[in-house]
């Protein structure tokens, strides 16, 4: 099984000690989003977990645990954006957060430590050379630190209209996107990182430009990272055009308390800010106790098949090269 912790908030950044108790229990409830009292338990013992990803704008809470996540399997997709405090009221600062990249990239290895630089979007402050400006020098700092960055520009929902209405943002055009893709690749490629691009629908007009899709839960890293290939099938909660696998994913919506106006996550602040209020470190649910009537399931999701590393270098030598490190 793979756990993705966590699309739905930054586990790393706010929960990570009940996140390390709930390693040390050996489990984990979930509540299903649409049904608080459909309650998932998921196993977290090594021989259940293939891998942990981890979604995070901070993990410098996490620093100090990380020996317990000694036997597991993980990496890290890490979002550092270009936005200031009036996008990202409560990220912590940035040069903290690159030191922290970097820290992280020295003991787990830059194959470990995937880049996101997203969502990008547009206004009278976030202009287009903005972007180039930020992206260059953020390229320049995590040169050997990283092999890969991740990037998606800006799906306006009504709930992310609406909190970030007062900062007039807009999805860059077709042209402009272009334009900054391209842009990204030639200053990527200078420092030895390829751009991937995240759930976008103009995947082959990217790929033109030397950018392809890629996948954030994804079974070739986890392959390099394990040494075996576990053969999982699309993850068919996601949208269309994402290409990640299937995963569980432990956390929940509206408890991150970053604060980010763009944020799909959280339908507003406040929300998020009173759930994290019932927050119990000890807790076996990362917000609150579980219902009274509740019904609760565990969920297991097994690769089809694990091929031992020499056979899966052999049969993909024509189509797809695994680099596995020593």
């Amino acid at each position: 099984m793979i756990v993705s912790v966590s699309r739905r908030t930054d586990i790393p950044a706010f929960y990570s000690e009940w996140f390390f108790n709930r390693l040390k229990e050996g489990y984990v409830y979930v509540k299903n989003p649409m049904n608080s009292k459909q309650i998932g338990k998921i196993n977290l013992n090594r021989e259940n977990v293939d891998c942990f990803v981890f979604w995070t704008k901070n993990a410098i809470p996490m620093m100090k645990h990380l020996d317990k996540l000694e036997g597991y399997n993980y990496y890290f997709q890490y979002t550092i954006s270009p936005y200031k405090k009036d996008v990202e009221p409560l990220v912590q600062d940035k040069k903290l957060i690159i030191d922290n990249f970097i820290e992280l990239s020295k003991l787990l290895g830059k194959e470990r430590m995937i880049l996101r630089y997203d969502p990008i979007f547009i206004n009278k402050d976030y202009t287009m050379d903005y972007h180039k400006i930020a992206f260059k020098k953020l390229c320049e700092k995590l040169d050997g630190y990283t092999d890969k960055c991740v990037i998606s520009f800006i799906d306006l929902y009504q709930r992310t209209e609406r909190n970030s209405k007062h900062l007039k943002i807009r999805k860059p055009t077709e042209a402009e996107e272009d334009e900054l893709v391209e842009t990204f690749y030639n200053i990527a490629k200078e420092h030895n990182i390829t751009i991937e691009m995240c759930s976008e629908s103009r995947r082959e007009s990217f790929e033109k430009l030397g950018v392809k899709a890629g996948k954030c839960i994804d079974s070739d890293l986890i392959a390099k990272i394990t040494g075996n290939y576990l053969k999982y099938g699309k993850d068919k909660n996601q949208r269309e055009e994402c290409g990640c696998v299937q995963s569980v994913d432990i956390g929940e919506y509206n408890t991150c308390i970053h604060g980010c106006t763009y944020c799909y996550a959280n339908f507003n602040k406040d929300m998020a800010k009173k759930n994290y209020e019932f927050h119990n470190k000890d807790g076996e649910l990362l917000i609150g106790e579980v219902p009274l009537g509740a019904v609760i399931k565990e969920r297991k999701i097994k690769p089809v098949s694990t091929k031992k590393r020499e056979k899966v270098v052999e049969e993909n030598s024509n189509n797809i090269t695994l680099s596995f490190g020593k």
